[in-house]
């Protein structure tokens, strides 16, 4: 195999993997359509444009994220160290001149002599050598028209309607209860010691939470009077045609959400024995049942609001929410079907998904793709060992999350939550995360690349 790979975009991801394809020899066409042609969200010309904060998040190890950037720290990544030698202050997380850091990063992919940036748009998946895939969340159409072709029609979303995910350990089984709509229906009063000893078996693949009626109208008031994200025209075109938001809904009248997502039907309040008037469902978001997510909670409330707003949902006030609802133009593929843990197609060897494509969401998360991607194409291409990093680090359980088959596939940020549990029960919180941290680098300190 010759010695040369196509890398398309240059954000985040893209520019990674370039730099490590090149770091290991190989010669890299770096193809990125800025100038030529910009995406409604873009308008520097530099390579690895933040458009959003300028904040890459916390840099403390009892945060999912700065475990993730020590991490990556450790491996070598080049961005990273960019954002570090481009910081500015913002206390404990890790903040960037956004200018400085995409003129850093240009300069570095543009004085590597294995590196190639094509200022053109790519329009068609290349076949004449092997190729990563970083165009991004905001994609150009014929690229992801050509993508979904080649996938399949079903594999490419093109907004992303995210409900917000919950860890486990946070909700309060006083309240909730495990099983699936109508399991749980007692068909006789007095049953209700015979159902209540079977609830305790139910698959567990769904949480649930009762309301009563003062407690619903509580919850409807606050959730139609929250503050919302103001979104750009095109993304308002993309997504409200294709989702609603659960306050949208609910605008619709007060009980539009009792016959829809929150509809009552086939369950039983094992607190009363009674149908509850209204009740929210948790779904398990992965294998190991730490996640859950609240189905029909696709939201464009603001975070703080999400935060406020979801825990007078009774059960969940002291929800841990790992991942707020999002709304927004998004293109990524199903990648827990396509990808395997290398963000390699399963299909086709010589292609490789990367950044938020993949499902995959935010700026750090982004950049340990491009790492995966691009560690694992070199190695291919010269014959090494693949790289597959254990699940106990965060760059590991990402690269799992995406490429382990999910029924219902959402893009997924770093969090604890994704990463093995503990043997040990812990449970103040920081000292939880602190082991979970001390293992993963454990495990990354063991890593030859």
């Amino acid at each position: 195999m010759k010695q040369e790979a196509i890398v398309i975009g240059g954000g985040l991801a893209g520019t990674e993997a370039a730099l490590q394809l090149a770091k290991r020899g190989i010669k890299v066409k770096l193809y990125e359509m800025k100038p030529i042609k910009y995406s409604e969200a873009h308008s520097n010309k530099n390579l690895a444009e933040i458009v959003c904060s300028n904040s890459f998040k916390s840099n403390l190890l009892t945060n999912a994220c700065g475990l993730l950037k020590e991490e990556l720290r450790r491996l070598g990544s080049f961005l990273i160290q960019t954002a570090d030698n481009t910081s500015v202050p913002a206390g404990q997380a890790l903040a960037v001149d956004r200018e400085e850091f995409a003129k850093k990063v240009t300069e570095l992919i543009e004085k590597e002599e294995n590196i190639e940036l094509i200022r053109e748009e790519i329009k068609e998946i290349p076949e004449e050598v092997p190729v990563i895939i970083a165009t991004g969340p905001l994609t150009s159409e014929a690229l992801a028209e050509d993508i979904k072709t080649f996938l399949g029609e079903k594999q490419l979303y093109f907004y992303d309607a995210a409900a917000p995910i919950i860890e486990k350990e946070s909700i309060d089984f006083n309240i909730a209860f495990y099983g699936n709509r109508y399991e749980q229906e007692r068909e006789k009063e007095e049953n209700i010691e015979l159902w209540k000893k079977r609830i305790e078996n139910e698959e567990k693949s769904y949480i649930n939470l009762p309301m009563n009626k003062e407690e619903y109208e509580s919850f409807y008031n606050e959730l139609i009077n929250a503050e919302v994200v103001t979104l750009h025209d095109f993304e308002k075109r993309e997504i409200f045609e294709g989702c609603m938001p659960i306050e949208i809904m609910a605008k619709r009248g007060i009980d539009t959400l009792r016959y829809g997502p929150l509809k009552p039907v086939g369950f039983t309040d094992k607190r009363t024995g009674y149908r509850p008037y209204a009740i929210v469902q948790l779904r398990q978001d992965n294998k190991e049942a730490s996640l859950y997510n609240m189905v029909g909670f696709q939201t464009n409330l603001k975070f703080p609001e999400q935060k406020r707003v979801f825990r007078k949902i009774p059960g969940l006030e002291n929800a841990n929410f790992l991942k707020y609802g999002v709304m927004h133009r998004n293109t990524y593929i199903q990648s827990t079907k396509l990808l395997n843990s290398k963000y390699q197609l399963k299909t086709n060897q010589n292609i490789y998904f990367a950044g938020q494509i993949t499902g995959v969401e935010g700026y750090v998360e982004s950049i340990s793709s491009g790492l995966v991607a691009g560690i694992n194409l070199a190695n291919q291409i010269l014959e090494k060992e693949e790289l597959i990093l254990p699940k106990e680090t965060v760059i590991g359980a990402l690269a799992d999350y995406i490429s382990t088959e999910k029924e219902n596939f959402q893009p997924m940020n770093a969090n604890f939550g994704i990463l093995p549990q503990l043997p040990e029960k812990i449970k103040d919180k920081k000292l939880k995360y602190l082991k979970l941290a001390e293992i993963s680098l454990e495990k990354i300190s063991n890593i030859k690349l």
